[in-house]
């Protein structure tokens, strides 16, 4: 979308943050997101220079992303950030 593109693009910080209550899919890949060293999605395709992560086309779920060190995070198809976790995920709102 011209939206992602943009936003890609232009260096975008938080307006605010907030820590997640319960696990959703969208809790799920920021804590995918934020294992791997980044804010978001919207963080990860500003540094990276990538228009598309990787998903399971199963779950939406993000599949594979590199970290600030080039090293390749994979995960799991299923959820894998687990209910002790949740309050740990930072929700960053723009």
């Amino acid at each position: 979308s011209e939206v992602s593109e943009v936003m890609a693009k232009a260096d975008i910080n938080p307006k605010s943050i907030h820590h997640a209550k319960e696990w959703s899919d969208h809790v799920e890949n920021l804590y995918r997101f934020q294992q791997a060293g980044y804010r978001d999605e919207i963080e990860y395709k500003q540094v990276k220079q990538v228009d598309m992560v990787e998903r399971w086309p199963e779950t939406g779920f993000v599949k594979k992303l590199q970290r600030r060190d080039n090293t390749f995070y994979y995960y799991n198809k299923q959820r894998e950030c687990e209910d002790k976790e949740v309050p740990k995920v930072k929700v960053y709102v723009y």
